[in-house]
């Protein structure tokens, strides 16, 4: 298995270009099997969960064309719809070629999906969606889904999963009749997939909603889509910079709306950016204080559904914390697993008490030292990494093929910008 050496202290600044939006990219790939279409998509991410996607396309029939960041599909001339069972377990997002491929080809066979594991991640609600528009559905071993052309339906979701909603969303745009999905995600990668249906010929309204209206076509065609930034990757990058002392540009961040999202927990962390045109500029920052809620009380960040914090950014905000003068609370409502990585910072001199699996407080400023730690899912990977790079001394971060699943080329990017990192295979 891979590993990172970092040397801690180095000034990490420059000028970031970020990549597509992981979580927006990986559905995009998989609505390429609703057509016999190409599907062309720009600004994707080269990171290991696209790679494996793009295999399990390919295993499918799905011709591939890859240049540089741009990918070419055409599902043209698919020669089964079953998925292969070992490339399942290396992505989560597997299961999303469920609603393609029973839509457009009345059936789908795939194994259980693997992912990070930060709790229960349930499929319920995938299965209540596909089953309200009429397939069949078997959860013996595999997951096989049949269906005779798939008819619209009004739904009600009992929780607001974006694969769920993207899911479905794409088995919907070929249903006869018009669907609702109604408690629907809305995340800023759920609407960037609505957009490149819609572009394919798809009809959905309320998008950024959590209403969505879907009527459904006969057939979708091609079309040539650039995937927004990752809000995520962005303050990842925004995070190292901070804790290290530098200065960052960011051209095409992202919309104003996303980033102002991100913008509210990091202003009570004491961070501050401007816009110059698209362009994000994060100045040098060197003395910060978390700043309290009304009443002087101590602050508290808490993810959710969008428009709420994103979870996938809470790993990075408490190592931001451990660099800021004063006290907050962390509260993570999403996944029971996510917090267990804070012993790794304890381990460094961080001054963090877990209150439960949900909760910690974190009080800085405190000086982190170098330590050998093990990366347990992407966003703890990134935040321990964004920890060695402002500790003092050397750390040694194995599992390091995990954080290549959601960043991309991560060593010579921050390398780039100031950072001491090697990784050694």
């Amino acid at each position: 298995m891979a590993k990172f050496i970092i040397n801690g202290g180095k000034t990490i600044g420059g000028t970031f270009l970020p990549r597509g939006n992981k979580n927006a990219v990986l559905p995009m790939l998989a609505a390429c099997v609703l057509t016999d279409q190409p599907v062309v998509l720009r600004n994707v991410p080269l990171i290991n969960d696209v790679k494996v996607m793009l295999e399990l396309l390919e295993s499918l029939g799905v011709e591939i064309a890859l240049d540089d960041h741009t990918v070419t599909l055409c599902a043209k001339s698919l020669h089964t719809t079953e998925l292969d069972q070992e490339l399942c377990t290396r992505v989560r997002t597997s299961i999303l070629l469920a609603g393609p491929l029973v839509a457009r080809h009345g059936s789908a066979t795939i194994y259980p999906p693997g992912g990070d594991i930060i709790g229960r991640r349930r499929l319920d609600t995938h299965f209540y969606g596909l089953r309200s528009l009429g397939a069949e559905i078997s959860t013996h071993q595999a997951y096989r889904f049949k269906a005779e052309p798939l008819n619209a339906w009004k739904m009600v979701f009992d929780e607001a999963s974006v694969t769920a909603t993207e899911n479905v969303l794409m088995a919907a745009t070929l249903a006869k009749g018009t669907s609702t999905i109604y408690n629907a995600a809305c995340e800023p990668h759920v609407q960037d997939l609505t957009h490149l249906l819609n572009q394919m010929g798809a009809d959905i309204s309320g998008i950024g909603t959590n209403m969505l209206t879907i009527r459904g076509v006969e057939t979708l065609h091609g079309a040539e889509y650039t995937v927004q930034p990752d809000y995520i990757e962005v303050g990842s990058y925004i995070t190292a910079s901070v804790v290290t002392g530098g200065q960052l540009n960011i051209p095409n961040a992202g919309e104003p709306q996303t980033l102002q999202v991100m913008q509210r927990a990091f202003s009570k962390l004491g961070v501050d950016w401007t816009r110059d045109g698209r362009t994000l500029v994060v100045p040098q920052q060197a003395e910060r204080r978390i700043r309290p809620d009304e009443g002087h009380a101590t602050p508290k960040i808490e993810d959710g559904i969008w428009p709420a914090f994103p979870s996938d950014l809470m790993s990075v905000c408490i190592v931001l914390a451990t660099q800021t003068q004063g006290t907050a609370l962390f509260f993570e409502k999403m996944f029971e697993s996510r917090m267990y990585f804070v012993d790794h910072l304890m381990a460094m001199g961080a001054n963090i008490i877990q209150c439960d699996p949900h909760r910690v407080v974190v009080i800085g400023p405190t000086q982190l030292r170098g330590s050998k730690l093990t990366s347990p899912d992407i966003r703890a990977g990134m935040a321990m990494l964004i920890a060695a790079c402002c500790a003092e001394g050397e750390s040694v971060i194995h599992n390091a093929q995990v954080i290549d699943r959601g960043y991309e080329a991560i060593e010579d990017r921050l390398s780039a910008l100031g950072a001491d990192i090697a990784r050694v295979d």
